[in-house]
Parts: structure tokens; C-alpha cells; sequence
């Protein structure tokens, strides 16, 4: 038996390199997951764990567009009954220019990727929990990066500072209604596409999508039923 039996999670990113992990990690623990992708590869995850994973739905688009979300949320209603848990995993990094170059094309990239799907996102989905009664749980990926400026970093950093502001105003928003919202927040994940751009780092010292599966779990489970508006660090080493 696992602590999610019976619970619908809904995963966003359940393509990519931490997602795919995190879809993993719900369905070892019994949960029915609703894969949310764009890029249409998350089929492909799902039939990778076969057995492991009982029940599931597959749903692609861009969750940035309102409609788009809704129209996701709604499939999922309508096959599970309900969702209970959201794991917002999908965004995304790019390096940047100094400000003063003002090429807002990479601003406007990351603050879509990372502030605009949050909002989108876990704003729809706690608007089911709320018209349905349900006490359920919303956890985000956030970032390290979030916390302070970086050299050509400005965009990316700000996207997640405004990722964190909208999961710490949910947290208070919702916790009358017995939702609870939280943001992980890792430094360097150990993901294929990072170990190719810095070749010459340290890995050991990064942290694994498994860890973060991991506290993505546990914020989901009744033993963080006291934990809300948090962002909890997985530095690891780095």
C-alpha cells in the first residue's frame, strides 16, 4: 500500500528530466497522475513504467493559456472525480544579457516560463480544489537563483522570485480552505542537459530530480500537513 492510494497528482513537465522522476515517485506510491506536457513525449514516460503506473491520463498544451488549463483540468475531473495533489514541475532556464543590453526577448521567455505557468497553472487547479471541497495540496518548483540577482542571470532570477511571491501569496490565500502550497526550491539539478552545458562541474555535489521527487512527496503527504508557504531548500552540496 502507498500514502497516495486513491489520490489523483497532477504533474506538469511529466516529460522532462525532474518530472518524468516525479511521475515515477507518485505512481510507486499508489497514486492515479495526470501527466501534463507540451511537448507530447509524456506518453512515452508513461509507458516506461508500465506496471508501475495503473491509471493515468496524458494531456498536452500550453499551460500558460487559461482555456488551455481548464480544458486539462476538466479531463482529469472527468476520469479521476477529482485532483487531490499538484506538482507544478514544467519551466525552464536561460542565460541572459546584462540589463542595460535590454533585449527583453529572454525576459519575457522566462517570466512566461516560470511566473505566468505558475500563476496559470496552480491558480486554476486550486480553483477546482476550491469549488470542490477539496483539501488538497499545491507544490512548486522554484529556484535557488530566485533568492538573489546574477551576472546575465536578471531574467531567470526574477521569473523565479515571481514564482515564489505567487506560491507565498496562495499559501495565505488558501489556507481557509485547508489547501496547502508550497515551493520547492533546488540549486543545480544532476540532469543530462546540465551535465552538457557545465561538463567540467562537480555532480556529486548537485542535487538529483530523485531528491526532489522526493520532498515533492512529502509536501504532498499528510506528515507536512503543517507546512504551508514554505520553500523548502534542496541544496545538497552546491
Amino acid at each position: 500500500m502507498g500514502q497516495f492510494d486513491g489520490k489523483v497528482v497532477m504533474v506538469t513537465g511529466a516529460a522532462g528530466s525532474i518530472g518524468s522522476v516525479v511521475v515515477k515517485k507518485f505512481a510507486e506510491e499508489g497514486a492515479k497522475v495526470v501527466l501534463v506536457d507540451h511537448s507530447g513525449k509524456a506518453q512515452k514516460v508513461a509507458d516506461e513504467l508500465g506496471d508501475t503506473l495503473t491509471d493515468y491520463l496524458v494531456v498536452t498544451g500550453d499551460i500558460g493559456q487559461v482555456e488551455t488549463m481548464d480544458d486539462m483540468v476538466e479531463k482529469a475531473v472527468a476520469k479521476f472525480g477529482q485532483i487531490d495533489a499538484l506538482a507544478h514541475v514544467a519551466g525552464g532556464f536561460s542565460m541572459g544579457d546584462p540589463v542595460h543590453a535590454v533585449h527583453v526577448d529572454v525576459f519575457e521567455k522566462m517570466m512566461y516560463i516560470n511566473a505566468r505557468l505558475t500563476y496559470v497553472t496552480c491558480g486554476r487547479v486550486a480553483k477546482h480544489m476550491v469549488d470542490k471541497g477539496v483539501n488538497g495540496t499545491i507544490t512548486a518548483v522554484l529556484a535557488r537563483a530566485g533568492l538573489s540577482g546574477g551576472k546575465n542571470m536578471a531574467a531567470y532570477s526574477a521569473s523565479k522570485a515571481a514564482a515564489e511571491r505567487i506560491v507565498q501569496s496562495m499559501a495565505q490565500e488558501l489556507k481557509d480552505h485547508d489547501i496547502r502550497v508550497n515551493g520547492v526550491m533546488p540549486s543545480i539539478v544532476d540532469t543530462e542537459p546540465n551535465r552538457k552545458d557545465m561538463p567540467k562541474a562537480d555532480f556529486s555535489k548537485w542535487v538529483t530530480p530523485e531528491q526532489i521527487a522526493d520532498v515533492i512527496a512529502f509536501l504532498s503527504s499528510p506528515a507536512a500537513s503543517s507546512i504551508t508557504g514554505g520553500s523548502i531548500p534542496v541544496y545538497n552540496k552546491a
